[in-house]
């Protein structure tokens, strides 16, 4: 009965249900705190379930949806919990993933990497590029000469760049050089490996109403776009998603939506009035630059049917407004619950 509910008032609005309201996901039975002497919790092995949970889930729905985790390359291999030294590709990840998004690869945001963790990092990059995945890389750089040398490092690994002049959360404006894209071309891109530049936009409120964010998109030939599944307080309509698909000469484009799986945030649908840190159980310490954004027990199953499996959820949603994919923020939680001490940007 749910689900009809919510098919109806989806093609009466435009919006799904959840959306439309504050949503209800279904409960699971509750899974206690792990207990002392309780069984060891593989966090990696877990998101790379979690991953593979909502990639089949979208997968049912739309056969050729885009699943691209931001981050976390630690997940392209797995290491014994008992021997670290023992590692294997994870094999089942990769097949249920179409590419990854490295953040700060050759210019991370704030203080340069190390030569030991960027090299640690372009060998993982290599290996997703060497297993059939597309790599996205966003590089923090705001003059023309570190955009060009941005561009100029990853093309030349095969990699897809976009120069981002500040935090990926905070983008809200089309960066003004260069003017138009690197590798600007006329093509109609239907697979993510087609893609040869891409724009990300946190924050698309700054653009007025939808209909003017919309058209001014359809301004430019990028070959991807990733945009918050909302604006402003509104969800994109499916109609605003159709027109972003399309490029100024005319060929057709991707749209992706970046939705955050390893936090929730105070600001989204799904959100209860009733919830706060350590209620429900698996809501855990706020990020440190963001009070109204807190970290989750990713395991738990709860947390996982807001994102994925039901009528309810995150991906049904984003499904139906015709989005071609996601770009699954968070993904690096695990980081955060093997060392509370150390921001995910911070690890290695």
């Amino acid at each position: 009965m749910r689900y009809i509910i919510a098919v109806s008032v989806f093609l009466l609005t435009g919006v799904p249900t959840a959306w439309a309201q504050k949503a209800v996901p279904a409960i699971a039975p509750a899974i206690t705190p792990l207990a002392a002497g309780a069984a060891v919790i593989d966090l990696r092995e877990q998101m790379r379930k979690f991953v593979q949970s909502v990639s089949a889930y979208a997968r049912k729905l739309n056969p050729n949806f885009i699943v691209i985790p931001e981050n976390g390359l630690e997940l392209l291999v797995k290491r014994d919990v008992t021997n670290p030294e023992r590692t294997a590709p994870a094999q089942a990840y990769m097949r249920a993933i179409d590419g990854v998004l490295v953040v700060g690869l050759f210019f991370p945001r704030g203080k340069p990497l190390g030569k030991d963790k960027q090299k640690a990092r372009l060998k993982r990059a290599e290996q997703a590029k060497a297993a059939g995945l597309k790599v996205l890389v966003v590089e923090y750089a705001k003059k023309a000469k570190k955009i060009d040398e941005a561009h100029r490092l990853n093309a030349a690994l095969g990699f897809t760049p976009f120069a981002a002049p500040k935090p990926m959360d905070r983008l809200n404006a089309i960066p003004p050089y260069p003017a138009r894209p690197f590798a600007e071309n006329p093509n109609s891109i239907l697979s993510l490996g087609d893609a040869r530049n891409f724009l990300v936009l946190a924050d698309s409120s700054a653009f007025g109403r939808q209909d003017e964010f919309t058209m001014k998109m359809h301004a430019h030939n990028y070959d991807a776009l990733i945009v918050d599944v909302f604006h402003g307080r509104e969800a994109l309509s499916k109609r605003a998603v159709e027109t972003l698909k399309y490029k100024k000469i005319g060929g057709r484009r991707l749209v992706l939506a970046r939705i955050d799986i390893g936090s929730a945030a105070s600001y989204r649908y799904y959100w209860k009035d009733h919830w706060r840190e350590g209620s429900p159980l698996w809501i855990t310490a706020p990020h440190r630059d963001n009070p109204d954004k807190h970290r989750v027990q990713y395991w738990r199953q709860e947390w996982r049917q807001v994102i994925s499996g039901g009528a309810q959820s995150y991906i049904y949603g984003v499904i139906a407004q015709g989005f071609d994919g996601v770009v699954l923020q968070g993904v690096d939680a695990f980081r955060f619950f093997e060392n509370p001490e150390i921001e995910e940007e911070d690890a290695p």
